[in-house]
């Protein structure tokens, strides 16, 4: 009966979260007299996609009607650099940390557990100083993608640096006593143990790139701008009736990449947590 009662509850919770999920999907693929007509929980009385295919090639975008497909691939060609810029120096950083350490290591460590606290609104003022003095202001590639990767290395060195301490010293200087240095150390035994907390890392810092929204609207212009910014300027109308069912698409289109990062990686995350990701 216990038993019982627990999967019951974890069913209701399922269900609880999975609900504006279902929503947003029926929505989508309703007409507009249907979901005028019917409530917001009542099946399509047939599955339109039509929805779908205005809100990625058609939709109104600020002034423009391409939707919401350039934006897609501009946050495309924003996470993937960032995401492994950011791994690849957090994962130096928490080598550093743990195996090659200095006078003020700790100093360093702690002032970069600041930076896992500061709100996004802190660093605007100061990214914006850089990226004008630097002449990218305004661009994806590199302007937004150095905001990342400077915001994302408090948390990627964090990650790795707690993974690491788990990795017995006695391999590096064995190593050093035959004669590698500090990339052979790290390319040839530190790497090589990474898997688990590189997936934690990778899956960490594409959702939070791709789902970010303020950083890409106050460092991006209208035509590189991520597709969550896209989302917010949507404007489509039919007759000065707000189309529901394409916010709802246009809605799923851009959530779809983080979802399926996490079905089809989701077990490398935990297990990257059990391993060690959160220890220290």
């Amino acid at each position: 009966m216990k038993r019982l009662m627990i999967y019951l509850l974890l069913i209701i919770a399922a269900l609880f979260f999975l609900l504006p999920l279902y929503v947003m999907l029926a929505t989508s693929c309703k007409t507009m007299p249907e979901i005028y007509s019917q409530g917001i929980l009542a099946l399509p009385s047939h599955w339109n996609f039509d929805a779908w295919q205005h809100a990625w090639s058609a939709a109104t975008i600020g002034a423009g009607s391409q939707g919401i497909h350039p934006f897609f691939f501009n946050s495309f060609e924003l996470v993937i650099p960032a995401v492994i810029i950011s791994t690849a120096i957090g994962a130096i950083n928490g080598y550093i940390l743990t195996h090659w350490r200095f006078r003020g290591a700790n100093l360093v460590f702690y002032l970069l557990l600041l930076g896992t606290v500061f709100p996004f609104q802190i660093i605007l003022l100061p990214m914006a100083w850089v990226q004008g003095k630097l002449h990218i202001a305004g661009t994806l590639i590199p302007g937004l993608v150095m905001v990342h990767v400077i915001y994302g290395l408090a948390f990627t060195t964090l990650f790795f640096r707690n993974y690491y301490v788990s990795i017995p010293h006695d391999l590096v200087r064995a190593a050093q006593v035959d004669g590698a240095g500090f990339f052979r150390i790290f390319w040839r035994i530190i790497l090589p143990l990474s898997t688990p907390i590189i997936m934690v890392t990778a899956i960490w810092q594409f959702t939070m790139i791709w789902n970010n929204f303020l950083f890409g609207v106050v460092f991006t212009n209208s035509d590189q701008q991520p597709v969550t910014v896209a989302i917010n300027d949507l404007v489509d109308t039919v007759t000065s009736v707000h189309m529901w069912n394409v916010d709802m698409a246009a809605a799923l289109i851009a959530a779809a990449p983080t979802l399926l990062v996490y079905v089809l990686a989701g077990k490398y995350f935990v297990r990257g947590l059990t391993n060690g990701a959160i220890k220290g």
